[in-house]
């Protein structure tokens, strides 16, 4: 074979001639110079032996960039990768199967490559992160991974190899499920049991249905003779008797050996019968010989057991102690440490001692019952002092034969589960006080209505100077702060009428940050920050504006109680990509483009114990008379509303204190294109030959179940030269067309005793299909649209006055004329 040095010699011959000339040319320059013979030929030689060395490297560099780019043989790597119980795959740079072993053509299929595999969408997403970490970093875990239907399956690594680092090696294997009573298995065969058997305790795991499922080396040797037997499958009582005194012996010594008392001891937790299945767990039985204890007569917490027992206790997943006859704590397993709050504080003297005040003697009396009573066991419900609101179920259980050892407490590590229920409390009771919030908000909206339509109908009456124009302005002044506080209430319920638009967060920022300035007063600085390129979002501007001036106003309240008032606040939009929210691993966000505002503040913070509850409506924190609680609620409700997610935390100082409180929004972006004119402002301008260009009067039905409501809205509209036809409810409106009445509009409430609106409407519009309708309601008008299904479906918002409901009325019957 030919190396390349020589195939591009014989390519250039003419470089080999000026070679050999350039070499004669340099030697016969030298033999005239020096006329030394040996001089010149040692030169010669030396050049030789220089092109001699330069052609054997040549070669050997040649023949390993040859070897270099020869094609790997996948046929030796297939046979290295073949572990048992372990897929591994070869994926290139393009996610493309290069090589995988048996295991994972038969889990996975022959052509399927990392990381596109039949997972459910979380996990898939977790492969494809860990994909690119591992092309990043070198190496990448992608954790646990379900099967399409959420059951656990795999766990899955990545780590980039190869000369070029151009492969990407999966090691996949198969996630086994938590088998305690398999690690007990274990622990009692192998040199535990053995221990424990030199103690005199000895050791066998027993199902449910009464077979030996695992058996300690001396419980075999006393109960077949042979201690490596499993006696699996076999009946535990078979190998025990008992005498006419209800001594218990092994069947095989009979009453020539040892008398023996039996301890069993449930795998399942305390409120086990409240399970199902779970009657199936399996038990652990202790045999003791007489005599035999877990004492050795020391006094105080933690001197309770033999370092075996101990041990064995310890590696159980349910929480054990143990007392003795006093009621004195002698052992407590870590779980049972766990379950009562005091990991890693170690035991109490007393288990009174974990309870709250009103929960000490009953227990106290249970244990000195236990203790000294037959053996018996029970439960019964307390109160841990960690945790006072949350009750949980202690058992108890009367034991003999452990020598200073005398009851058995048990308890369940809830902690994870008595979180999850807090939370789930919390939306619950969140959830609740909205509607009522809701349904408050929308009966008031009734009352102001009619408040605010005889006010504008008693205007109409007086002129600006007379002596009660003043007093009727009055009044309706206040019945619009009055619709103000209502709208916090729907904003905190979600349920506010909103008019959302395209918009820029900076631009809502800008609008109000004159007004936050004299807000925040002289001692308070202002800084504001933008992101580039930030996503549009789609909102109500004004409501956004209501938001960031509550934040300020809450900023302001906090720097102002502590010290001399003087701190700052921080008000920055930023620009959150979906691939930053993967990254965040947040179950509450979904994965998408988001436009950021964050409001951050020096006033020392919010107090953790509160953290949770600041959102609730009327929580608040400050000095009676000096805030309604509606503030961050409203916040809340019209940040939900939008379609964001809102957080609030603590900012840690240097010090390592809370230097302020910190919320943060999270706004969708609005990707589809910006309309022209919104459909809510565009109801709400009048159109060319509407209102302006209506003359006549309309035939109107009038459906409202409220009398006030009724009788403004029917005065207002005959004051415009409308026909009305008024009805109490859904079932005299339906009538009413039924009994030949001809209409041009249909004004009705939604929510209605009886028939409501929209039923009310759908029945109509059977018979008259092009009959418009107009609906008058406190509650949102999107959420009102996706919850009917009417066409041609016309909304005004409660409370509304005389002139906009004229004006509404006109400017639809002005559409149907033309």
């Amino acid at each position: 074979m030919m190396t390349s040095g020589e195939a591009q010699a014989e390519r250039n011959p003419v470089l080999m001639i000026a070679i050999a000339v350039a070499v004669l040319l340099s030697a016969g320059i030298l033999w005239w110079l020096s006329a030394d013979l040996i001089l010149v030929a040692a030169y010669v030689a030396g050049l030789v032996v220089l092109a001699l060395v330069a052609l054997a490297a040549g070669r050997m560099l040649a023949r390993g960039k040859a070897e270099e780019l020869a094609p790997p043989d996948w046929s030796v790597t297939v046979t290295a990768i073949e572990q048992p119980g372990m897929a591994v795959a070869i994926t290139d740079r393009a996610n493309r199967l290069t090589c995988a072993n048996t295991l994972h053509s038969e889990w996975f299929g022959a052509t399927t490559a990392p990381p596109n595999l039949p997972v459910d969408r979380e996990s898939l997403e977790r492969l494809t992160r860990t994909a690119r970490e591992a092309w990043r970093d070198g190496s990448a875990d992608a954790g646990q991974l379900r099967r399409d239907d959420g059951t656990p399956g795999w766990h899955a690594t990545a780590e980039r190899a190869g000369r070029g680092e151009d492969y990407l090696i999966w090691r996949i294997g198969k996630l086994m499920a938590a088998d305690p009573a398999g690690e007990i298995s274990g622990l009692i065969s192998g040199p535990l049991g053995q221990l424990l058997s030199q103690a005199g305790i000895e050791t066998a795991l027993v199902g449910p249905d009464g077979l030996v499922r695992a058996a300690g080396p001396g419980f075999a040797q006393r109960g077949s003779g042979d201690p490596s037997a499993t006696l699996a499958g076999q009946k535990f009582v078979s190998f025990l008797r008992t005498d006419d005194r209800d001594r218990m012996f092994f069947a095989r010594e009979g009453s020539k050996g040892p008398p023996q008392t039996l301890v069993q001891v449930p795998l399942h937790d305390p409120d086990a019968e409240r399970i199902p299945g779970a009657d199936k767990a399996p038990s652990l039985m202790l045999l003791l010989e007489s005599g035999v204890g877990i004492g050795g007569g020391q006094e105080g917490p933690g001197a309770a057991a033999t370092p075996q027992l101990e041990a064995l206790l310890g590696a159980l997943p349910l929480g054990l102690a143990m007392t003795d006859r006093d009621g004195r704590f002698l052992f407590g397993n870590p779980a049972f440490q766990r379950a009562i709050g005091r990991d890693g504080k170690g035991m109490p003297q007393y288990p009174s001692d974990l309870v709250v005040r009103e929960d000490k003697g009953a227990l106290a009396d249970a244990v000195r019952r236990f203790g000294k009573g037959p053996a018996s066991s029970g439960d019964m419900a307390v109160r841990l002092r960690e945790a006072p609101d949350d009750p949980v179920s202690l058992g108890l259980a009367g034991v003999r034969g452990l020598g200073e050892a005398a009851v058995l407490l048990s308890l369940a590590d809830s902690t994870e589960e008595t979180k999850l229920k807090r939370q789930v409390a919390q939306a619950t009771k969140m959830q609740a006080v909205g509607q009522l919030a809701g349904g408050v908000a929308h009966d008031f909206n009734n009352v102001l209505t009619a408040i605010i339509g005889y006010c504008d109908l008693m205007l109409l009456r007086h002129t600006p100077g007379d002596s009660d124009y003043d007093d009727i302005q009055q009044v309706k002044a206040n019945s619009n702060r009055a619709a103000s506080l209502t709208r916090q209430l729907l904003a905190f319920s979600r349920q506010q009428t909103l008019q959302p638009k395209v918009l820029q967060l900076p631009d809502v920022v800008s609008e109000v940050s004159q007004l936050l300035k004299r807000l925040l007063g002289e001692n308070i600085e202002l800084k504001v920050r933008h992101d580039r390129d930030l996503g549009p979002v789609r909102a109500d501007p004004q409501q956004l504006e209501q938001v960031v001036v509550n934040l300020a106003v809450n900023a302001r309240d906090a720097i102002q109680s502590r010290g001399d008032g003087r701190g700052k606040l921080t008000l920055a939009t930023r620009r959150v990509s979906a691939r930053d929210v993967r990254a965040m691993g947040s179950d509450i966000i979904p994965v998408a483009d988001y436009t950021v505002l964050v409001a951050q503040d020096t006033g020392g913070g919010i107090p953790p114990e509160k953290i949770g509850k600041i959102f609730e409506p009327f929580f608040t924190t400050k000095e009676q008379g000096k805030g309604t609680g509606l503030g961050l609620s409203t916040v809340y409700g019209i940040v939900k509303q939008s379609g964001g997610f809102i957080f609030a935390d603590n900012v840690q100082a240097l010090s390592g204190q809370a230097e302020g409180a910190r919320f943060t929004i999270y706004l969708p972006v609005h990707d589809a294109p910006e309309m022209e004119v919104e459909s809510a402002a565009a109801e709400a301008e009048p159109d060319a030959g509407g209102a302006s260009a209506w003359s006549g009067g309309g035939r109107i039905l009038l459906v409202e179940d409220e009398d006030m409501v009724r009788a403004v809205a029917e005065r207002a509209l005959a004051r415009s030269g409308h026909t009305i036809t008024t009805a109490c409810d859904g079932e005299e409106g339906l009538a009413a067309i039924a009994n030949g009445g001809e209409f041009d509009l249909i004004l009705s409430d939604v929510v209605m005793p009886g028939m409501d609106g929209p039923t009310m409407v759908k029945a109509i519009r059977q018979q008259r299909p092009d009959l418009p309708v107009l609906f008058m309601s406190g509650y949102a008008e999107e959420q009102l649209r996706k919850e009917i299904d009417v066409a041609d479906m016309h909304f005004l918002a409660k409370p509304f006055s005389v002139k906009q409901i004229g004006d509404k009325v006109g400017r639809i019957l002005g559409k149907v004329a033309q």
